[in-house]
């Protein structure tokens, strides 16, 4: 499988992930984030995860037209920041352990680093 296979089925996953949780946090989860405070922090959760899925669906298609190292690289940095930001934010709405936001930032800049790598292999192509 090609890189820009693996990012365009990625962003693909992850798109209809964000869907997925975004509903059932909406109906099946409401009542218990709202009583612990959380759905505010869940919302962020499935807004960042929906925002890269995209991310990465436009790099995907970015790499039909320009190649370079940057752009995988970007990727990477996107699924892993979607991961490590979403992952622990959800784990933190849904077990209440209040460590898991204390790596929530490191996800946030894996993400940086991926608009990085992108801004990079744009201006690093032909």
């Amino acid at each position: 499988m090609t890189m820009q296979k693996f990012i365009l089925i990625s962003g693909s996953i992850l798109g209809a992930l964000s869907v997925m949780i975004g509903a059932f946090g909406a109906h099946a989860l409401k009542t218990l984030l709202e009583s612990s405070g959380r759905l505010e922090t869940f919302e962020t959760a499935v807004k960042y995860q929906v925002y890269h899925a995209l991310a990465l669906l436009l790099l995907g298609v970015l790499m039909f037209h320009w190649k370079h190292q940057f752009f995988n690289y970007a990727g990477y940095s996107f699924l892993i920041g979607v991961v490590i930001f979403s992952g622990s934010l959800y784990a933190l709405c849904l077990s209440g352990i209040t460590k898991f936001g204390m790596i929530t930032p490191i996800g946030g800049l894996f993400l940086i680093a991926g608009w990085f790598f992108l801004l990079m292999g744009i201006l690093k192509s032909n």
